[in-house]
């Protein structure tokens, strides 16, 4: 037992005081922070001034009072004719000018520009003009503008009421929006954290069998101690770097901006149920010990670290599927699709959190599927560790089914 934690200690101090791990830490909460205060730094280092815009009205309404200025946009309404006013927008003075008239008791509007608008301030600029003529008639039935606004931002007031007594109630809208949104970062950090760690646990098996250094080490340890120690080292490492990444990111959504983030994350966690958290957790953890051991064992059959690559690659590929099956499962998370990989060993942890968070399934699924996933987890280990103590030490060439072949034959 002394020399399997020495070996766990030596793997995770080493892995801990690397720069990479540093990093990557860094990384994600650049790209977290970057996707939650994105209105905040777009402000701070893109805000561009507001487009100019010229409104000249030819209808008998008071239209004027519909286009109020944002931030983005701000009107301005010219009594000149519509000549001048495209003078001024060729000279610059404006960026693009509005010629609105009645027609048929509907809004019609042109708009003139001399550079073309970007996308962005032409859907917004669109949007305004849809609005301003849906009020607009409106109006026509001799409503006055507060009125019309009222019917046009009205909303219907929906409750949903299950006449099954024996099953549970349906989510709602915004708690199904909330799983989509929290089953994406459960995904998200399960691909993040399987591909990186996969990549680690099988280039150092591949290094230290190609440099010859496993042969030594392997002299006074057995191979048995050495994959126990390789799993758990590396997925204490794992479990560091969840951990500092929710510290990091709670302190920064906490302090920075009064807070505000903060407030946003615990809106979306109180629409989430503690079943959704506690399946989410531990489908991220159980599925990084299922490519750890995949890893581990695929790290074994190489005979230097150059062949890693190749021999990770059908393992990362089924996490790349996995991904993107979430992502596509996100708009329409219901899907036959989503079903059938949710109960995929190697996909349920990215896609399962989806259909609990975003649908209204049974409690019988989830707990099938995770069964699933153990069961697999528990055969791939005994699978691995085997094969594990077999192929440490043989060294051949080809693929990876050739290599499985080698080993076999040598080893029987």
């Amino acid at each position: 037992m002394s020399k399997f934690w020495l070996l766990v200690k030596q793997l995770y101090v080493q892995k801990v005081k690397a720069k990479s791990f540093i990093f990557s830490i860094i990384l994600y909460v650049a790209v977290i922070s970057g996707v939650m205060f994105w209105s905040d730094i777009k402000e701070a280092f893109f805000q561009e001034d507001a487009l100019q815009i010229a409104l000249i009205n030819e209808t008998d309404v008071e239209i004027e009072a519909l286009f109020e200025s944002t931030s983005d946009l701000e009107f301005s309404f010219p009594t000149e004719d519509l000549e001048k006013v495209e003078k001024q927008v060729v000279d610059g003075d404006f960026a693009a000018v509005i010629f609105v008239e009645d027609q048929d008791n509907s809004l019609t509007a042109e708009i003139a520009t001399f550079e073309p608008l970007t996308f962005n301030d032409q859907l917004s600029l669109s949007s305004t003009l849809q609005y301003a003529g849906k009020i607009y008639e409106v109006q026509q039935l001799n409503l006055t503008a507060e009125e019309a606004d009222k019917i046009l931002q009205s909303e219907t007031i929906i409750t949903m009421k299950n006449l099954n007594e024996q099953s549970v109630s349906g989510k709602s809208e915004d708690e199904k929006a909330a799983g989509i949104g929290a089953s994406f970062l459960v995904g998200f950090l399960i691909y993040s954290f399987v591909m990186t760690f996969l990549s680690m646990i099988t280039t150092d098996v591949a290094s230290e069998k190609g440099s010859r250094v496993l042969e030594v080490l392997l002299a006074s340890v057995k191979p048995t101690t050495h994959f126990m120690a390789k799993l758990t080292g590396t997925f204490l490492l794992a479990l560091t770097q969840i951990g500092g990444l929710l510290l990091v990111q709670g302190l920064l959504f906490a302090f920075i901006d009064g807070g505000s983030k903060w407030d946003v994350v615990q809106e979306i966690a109180n629409e989430l149920s503690l079943a959704f958290i506690g399946y989410s957790v531990a489908f991220l953890l159980i599925t990084i010990i299922l490519y750890l051991i995949l890893g581990a064992l695929l790290g074994s059959l190489v005979s230097k670290v150059e062949e890693s690559s190749q021999a990770m690659m059908p393992a990362m590929m089924v996490g790349i599927i996995g991904f993107y099956v979430l992502i596509s499962g996100m708009a329409s998370p219901d899907t036959m699709l989503i079903k059938v990989f949710s109960y995929i060993p190697f996909t349920s942890g990215m896609v399962m959190p989806l259909r609990i968070g975003a649908t209204d399934i049974s409690t019988f699924e989830p707990i099938l599927s995770m069964a699933i996933l153990i069961v697999t987890v528990v055969l791939m280990f005994l699978l691995s560790l085997s094969f594990y103590k077999r192929s440490v030490l043989t060294y051949s060439s080809g693929g990876i089914i050739q290599k499985i072949k080698t080993v076999l034959k040598v080893t029987t």
